[in-house]
């Protein structure tokens, strides 16, 4: 079986493709897949050399924010990893980002119960009624709760995916998994 390597944009991405492949019974090890965060998609290059055709020959996927496509698309071409839509090179597109998906896909309410019961309720509470942010959709300053304090995306990215319904996932993120048998 040949190797497969997923390539994340970071940390909090890795932790929920773990999560919902651990849900979905896949055995990263005997399945010889790696789950790598690159640091931003711009590094994505370094781990294309590293591990695609012209490197070790891995199987490569992965997952990427929509605003970071153009870069993943330009860096899988110049790799030799085919052409043409980014989902037929075996990357899926989170529309705006994977907590964005994750928080459509849960609902503001589910949402909410994982961050209370974390504790932080309040915190969020707190947030909303900052003079930038109270305008804004429940959507919006979730995002912002998740990516403005530092190690939050990290921290709530597994809890977000262990609350999804048992076989409903964003779909970047269920057909990323789904693609490790493949």
């Amino acid at each position: 079986m040949q190797a497969t390597t997923v390539l994340v944009e970071g940390e909090s991405d890795r932790l929920a493709v773990e999560a919902l492949a651990f849900r979905c019974d896949h055995n990263l090890a005997s399945e010889r897949v790696q789950i790598i965060p690159m640091g931003g998609a711009t590094s994505i290059v370094h781990y294309l050399e590293r591990y695609g055709p012209k490197g070790s020959g891995h199987r490569i996927l992965g997952l990427c924010d929509a605003g970071e496509s153009k870069v993943i698309a330009r860096a899988l071409l110049h790799a030799g990893v085919g052409s043409g839509p980014l989902e037929e090179r075996w990357f899926q597109v989170c529309d705006t980002d994977l907590e964005d998906e994750l928080i459509r896909c849960l609902g503001i309410d589910a949402v909410l119960d994982v961050i209370g019961a974390e504790g932080e309720l309040a915190s969020f509470r707190l947030l909303q009624r900052q003079p930038s942010l109270r305008d804004r959709s429940v959507e919006v300053q979730l995002r912002r709760f998740f990516g403005g304090r530092s190690g939050n995306k990290i921290r709530y990215a597994p809890l977000l995916v262990s609350a999804l319904p048992a076989g409903k996932a964003p779909p970047p993120l269920a057909h990323l998994v789904a693609s490790f048998g493949m």
